[in-house]
């Protein structure tokens, strides 16, 4: 079977909607020159039937002039003129009847029938009176002709504006019948071609979020065909990489933790001094084995953690959000440890309702409330609202702590990054806080940023911004 290519495709739409137009064209051009030519032969036939009946007219007043002469002076040559009329009248007539075809009936016969009537009497009786009913009837009949090639002359003209009315309404029809084919063409070569890179765009996005399990099969011409058996090789050969990277983590992790859980318990059964009694030395550097064993702990926690919400962030999930509902399930949240640090939240946030990845989006407020709850002073005072505008969604999150230090503005949303101001409370953070916000912001398409709460860079603003959807 023939496969056509994309570009193949694209000529040959072009070529079938050049070659309906022009057909189209060429068939205008001919019905247009069949009108010139008609009316153009029409043009010399009138002139041709307007000549040949004046001259017609001429010679019948030659002839009645010679008639009448002869009969008054009975002289041969008078005679011989009349002949010599005749004769050219009969080529006029002749010329008349192959001008006009049977348009002028019988005329040019009668008209035959009285010059041979003419001739008849002037050559058998004497008397003038008995050429005056004969020279009468040339008279009519002249007048009969002058008047039947005027109207087969309208006539004429009438067929040729018909057929041209005619014409002009097959020519409507014929252009009306080509564009609606290139019209359709058009539409056609749009779905053919379009179809497959729908196809393409919606399995790019697929692979853009992580979802690799369904096959990319394209439709449509030979070489977009390619690129989805590309594509779907890209898309087993990420599922393989995916899958390898997954299971290294769990290796990493387990091999980890195995001499991690060793390291704890030969570290407790010191510290308990099962092994037997410690002096002050030996105690410190036991705390300080402990300590470095915990924190290790934590940060090989914190990175599964981190590498668990990249994953996921590239999966969004929306759904119908209360935002009064969703800061009010965060505040909640940390309850206990805002009645620990005697600390006061209050939020604000619009009844409406929202599509949103409720459960990224708790993830992220989450993070940036307890960041404000490490950071605040005792009886201090957390900020934590929001609010529409247009078809975005802002949050905002602000204490009254010691604030972020210039240098570090940028930094504090990279992994295991932690800004060089301290809380006032020990912490026990590993840094990926908020670069697992950032992760989760930008993967909803919006943005996060940092402010001081005042001029004196004292209190921390962070601020969200993310794009939203009115619930229908």
């Amino acid at each position: 079977m023939i496969r056509f290519s994309f570009r193949q495709s694209m000529v040959a739409g072009f070529l079938v909607i050049a070659l309906l137009l022009g057909w189209a064209a060429v068939r205008s051009w001919l019905l247009l020159e069949h009108f010139v030519d008609q009316s153009q032969r029409a043009s010399e036939q009138a002139l041709q039937l307007s000549t040949a009946t004046q001259e017609l007219a001429e010679r019948s007043v030659e002839l009645e002039r010679s008639a009448r002469q002869f009969m008054v002076l009975k002289e041969p040559t008078l005679l011989a003129r009349f002949d010599e009329n005749l004769a050219l009248s009969m080529n006029a007539v002749a010329r008349l009847e192959n001008i006009a075809g049977g348009g002028l009936g019988a005329l040019p016969e009668a008209w035959r029938q009285s010059v041979t009537e003419i001739g008849r009497k002037l050559r058998e009786s004497d008397r003038h009176d008995d050429l005056l009913p004969a020279l009468g009837e040339l008279g009519r009949v002249n007048t009969e002709l002058d008047h039947q090639g005027r109207r087969w002359i309208d006539a004429r003209n009438a067929a040729i504006l018909s057929e041209l009315d005619h014409n002009r309404v097959r020519l409507a029809s014929l252009v009306g019948a080509t564009v609606s084919g290139a019209f359709f063409v058009a539409l056609a070569m749009g779905w053919w071609l379009s179809r497959p890179i729908r196809t393409l765009e919606r399995s790019i996005e697929r692979l853009g979020k992580s979802l690799f399990d369904e096959p990319v099969v394209v439709q449509g011409p030979a070489d977009l065909r390619q690129v989805g058996r590309r594509l779907d090789w890209l898309r087993q050969r990420l599922g393989e990489l995916e899958a390898d990277r997954e299971q290294t983590l769990r290796h990493v992790s387990h091999e980890l933790k195995t001499p991690l859980t060793a390291l704890r318990e030969g570290i407790a059964l010191l510290e308990e001094e099962v092994v037997g009694a410690l002096d002050g030395s030996q105690r410190e550097v036991v705390e300080i084995l402990q300590h470095n064993v915990m924190a290790l702990q934590r940060q090989i926690e914190s990175l599964l953690r981190l590498n668990a919400i990249s994953f996921e962030a590239r999966r969004l999930r929306p759904q119908s959000v209360r935002l009064r509902q969703l800061l009010d399930d965060v505040v909640q949240a940390r309850e206990l440890q805002i009645q620990a640090r005697r600390l006061t939240v209050l939020s604000e946030a619009p009844t409406a309702v929202r599509r949103l990845d409720g459960e990224k989006l708790q993830i992220v407020l989450d993070n940036l409330l307890s960041n404000a709850i490490d950071f605040s002073p005792p009886d201090g005072v957390i900020r934590l609202s929001a609010t529409l505008n247009d078809d975005h969604l802002a949050f905002s999150c602000a204490d009254q702590g010691p604030g972020v230090a210039p240098e570090d503005v940028e930094r504090i949303f990279r992994p295991f990054v932690q800004g060089s101001r301290k809380s006032l409370e020990p912490r026990q953070g590993s840094g990926v806080g908020l670069s697992i916000v950032r992760e989760l912001v930008e993967a909803m398409g919006g943005r996060v940023w940092h402010e001081p709460a005042n001029e004196a860079g004292k209190g921390s603003v962070f601020r969200i911004e993310i794009p939203c959807e009115q619930e229908l």
